[in-house]
C-alpha cells in the first residue's frame, strides 16, 4: 500500500516528533501511478510519433495546395525539394475564380456559425442551472431523458426537420440551420454546462441566499463568472462543427449562394469530375484559417475547462 512519507513535526515540550505515515486513497494511488505512466519516456515518445503521423497528411495537403496542376498528376507532394515549383493560382482561383468564387460564402458561414454557437449555449445554461441548482418534481427523469438524446442520429432527423421547416415556410433560410444545430447541441451542452456547475461549492450559493439574491443574480453573478473556461470549451468545439458541418447545411439549404456556407463550395471545387485537385486543396486550407484563428484565441481557456472539475479539494 503507498503511503505518504513521515514529516517530522517541533513539539515546543519534547523536541521534534516525527508524524504518522498517511496512508493514500485507491484513487489518489490510481492517479500518481497515472501521473507515472503519463510521464514516462515511452509514453512522451509514443505521444510525438502520434503528432506526426497525425501531421502529415496536412502537411502533405499544404503542399499540394501551392502546386501546378500539372505537377500534382505526375507527381506526388513529397518530390516538392527535388523539383521545386509553386504557384498561387490555385489560392487565386479558389477565391475570386468565376465558377468556384469562396470569397462570397465567407460571410454566410460567419453569419451561420456565430448564431449556432450562441443560441444554444445561452439555452443549456438556463437548463443547465435548473436542473443543478433548482429542485422541482421529474429533475432527474428529464435531466437522464434529454442526456439520453444524444444517441439519436442525426441523419434520422433530417427529413422530418425539412418537412416541418416547409411546413412552416422556413426552408432555404439561416432559420433551418441555426435551429438544426442548436437542437443537434444542446443535449450535450446542458450536460457538460451541468457537470460544471455541479462542481462549483454549494457554499457560495447558500452564501448568495442569504444575503438575499434569487435565481437571477445568482445566476449573472456567482456562476457565470465561474463558468467562463465550460463555456469557451463548448463554444470551441460548437464552432468547429458548424464551421465544419457540410450534411446539415447541404440538406437544408442546398448550394443556393444567398445562404450556402463555404464547406458547400468546397465541396464542389473539384469540378463534376473530380479532376481539380489544386482547387480543392486550397479551398480546403482557405476554410481552415478561421477555425485556427479560433481556438488559438480561445486556447487558455480552452485547456482551463477541460481540467475544470477533474480535481477536487
Amino acid at each position: 500500500m503507498t503511503v505518504i512519507p513521515p514529516t517530522s513535526l517541533i513539539d515546543e515540550d519534547e523536541g521534534p516528533v516525527r508524524a504518522a505515515p498517511r496512508k493514500l486513497s485507491r484513487t489518489e494511488q490510481r492517479a500518481l501511478a497515472a501521473k507515472g505512466r503519463l510521464s514516462s519516456p515511452w509514453a512522451s515518445g509514443l505521444a510525438i510519433i502520434i503528432a506526426i503521423l497525425w501531421t502529415v497528411p496536412t502537411f502533405g495537403l499544404f503542399v499540394t495546395s501551392f502546386r501546378p496542376r500539372s505537377e500534382i498528376r505526375t507527381s506526388g507532394w513529397w518530390t516538392l525539394p527535388f523539383n521545386w515549383e509553386v504557384t498561387l493560382d490555385n489560392y487565386q482561383q479558389a477565391l475570386f475564380g468565376s465558377s468556384t468564387s469562396l470569397s462570397t460564402y465567407f460571410v454566410n458561414s460567419i453569419v451561420i456559425t456565430l448564431p449556432a454557437v450562441v443560441i444554444p449555449i445561452s439555452l443549456a445554461l438556463l437548463a443547465a442551472y435548473a436542473f443543478a441548482w433548482v429542485d422541482f418534481k421529474g429533475r432527474g427523469i428529464l435531466f437522464v431523458a434529454i442526456f439520453a438524446l444524444q444517441v439519436v442520429p442525426i441523419q434520422i432527423t433530417l427529413i422530418p426537420l425539412l418537412s416541418q421547416y416547409v411546413q412552416w415556410g422556413l426552408a432555404g433560410s439561416f432559420w433551418v440551420v441555426w435551429l438544426s444545430h442548436s437542437i443537434f447541441a444542446l443535449p450535450l451542452a446542458i450536460y457538460l454546462l451541468h457537470n460544471f456547475m455541479k462542481e462549483i461549492p454549494a457554499s457560495l450559493v447558500e452564501a448568495a441566499r442569504v444575503d438575499g439574491a434569487g435565481h437571477v443574480k445568482i445566476f449573472f453573478q456567482v456562476l457565470l463568472p465561474l463558468l467562463t473556461p465550460a463555456i469557451a470549451s463548448f463554444a470551441i468545439f460548437q464552432f468547429l462543427w458548424v464551421w465544419n458541418d457540410l450534411l446539415v447545411a447541404l440538406v437544408f439549404v442546398g448550394g443556393t449562394p444567398d445562404v450556402a456556407p463555404l464547406t458547400v463550395r468546397v465541396a464542389e471545387l473539384s469540378g463534376t469530375r473530380g479532376t481539380a485537385w489544386q482547387l480543392l486543396s486550397a479551398g480546403a486550407f482557405i476554410a481552415l484559417a478561421v477555425p485556427l484563428v479560433v481556438f488559438l484565441a480561445l486556447q487558455r481557456f480552452f485547456v482551463r475547462g477541460l481540467l475544470a472539475g477533474s480535481v477536487k479539494g
